[in-house]
């Protein structure tokens, strides 16, 4: 992954139960939705800019890897966050995004601190490089639209620790997203628009033009359920955290635990494959 003009964002609580197993569902209280299905909000993980207000110059640190975590020194309730990210182009008019185009897709680790007392969400998700994950396999789209190929897919994730591999995350369906299609994408336009900086949120907008509106987003589009083991467990130095996101009407979910254990996967597999350091 280069460290292209783009904006990285991440959509908080697009998973029925996710935020409650992660223990953060009191983080958002405040936030007042229109349906009880919607997601809460979206965040940074990374804004290509030098000109960050003090408080946010995190941000600015490339985070991305594709074949490691770094284990944070201030913290060790690390946890995976097993997710699809859509690579989109990004189109404006007078300082405001007209429309997000979803391309490709990949498997991605929104790895992240619990800190009960962060101040805003994204606070929890850059502590420098090597600290998320984007496969390096992107699988192009032909349509973010119902019955386009990520419909077909499924989300499955793993643990591996002195080589005992366990699951981490429920294996479940890109359908099973609260906000998908061009739903999920209306709503994220409204928040890179509108998201006010209130509680765990960030302005949005304000990054934007900060970072001289990015023509690209590389955007997470919410966790899935953990295993009782994923929701137990959190990783440690020299752990493995695998993710695959894979089409379930070529591969079984035995066939996909296979590869995970031999921490080998088909070419036609968005797989993310990271070591703890």
């Amino acid at each position: 992954m280069q460290k292209t003009h783009f904006i990285g964002l991440g959509v908080a609580g697009n998973f029925a139960g996710h935020l409650e197993q992660a223990g953060e569902a009191a983080d958002f209280v405040k936030i007042k939705t229109t349906e009880a299905i919607q997601p809460k909000a979206i965040f940074p993980f990374y804004v290509p800019s030098e000109s960050l207000a003090q408080a946010d110059k995190f941000l600015a640190t490339f985070p991305l890897s594709h074949d490691c975590i770094r284990f944070p020194k201030d913290a060790d309730n690390l946890q995976i966050e097993p997710e699809v990210a859509l690579i989109c182009d990004v189109e404006y008019s007078d300082g405001k995004v007209t429309a997000l185009r979803p391309t490709h897709f990949a498997a991605y680790n929104d790895c992240s601190i619990r800190r009960p007392n962060a101040h805003k969400i994204c606070e929890k998700k850059n502590w420098g490089a090597h600290s998320k994950g984007i496969s390096a396999t992107q699988i192009a789209l032909d349509h973010f639209e119902p019955s386009g190929n990520l419909d077909q897919f499924r989300i499955a994730c793993f643990h591996k620790r002195n080589g005992k591999l366990a699951e981490y995350g429920i294996d479940s369906p890109t359908l099973g997203y609260s906000y998908f299609h061009q739903k999920l994408i209306d709503w994220i336009i409204d928040r890179m628009n509108h998201q006010p900086d209130q509680d765990p949120m960030n302005n949005i907008a304000e990054l934007l033009k900060q970072a001289n509106y990015p023509k690209k987003a590389i955007i997470s589009i919410g966790a899935t359920r953990y295993t009782e083991f994923g929701e137990t467990h959190f990783l440690q130095p020299n752990d493995t955290s695998i993710i695959a996101v894979y089409n379930g009407n070529l591969y079984s979910h035995e066939q996909i635990s296979a590869m995970a254990e031999a921490e080998e996967f088909a070419q036609d597999i968005s797989a993310l494959i990271q070591k703890v350091i």
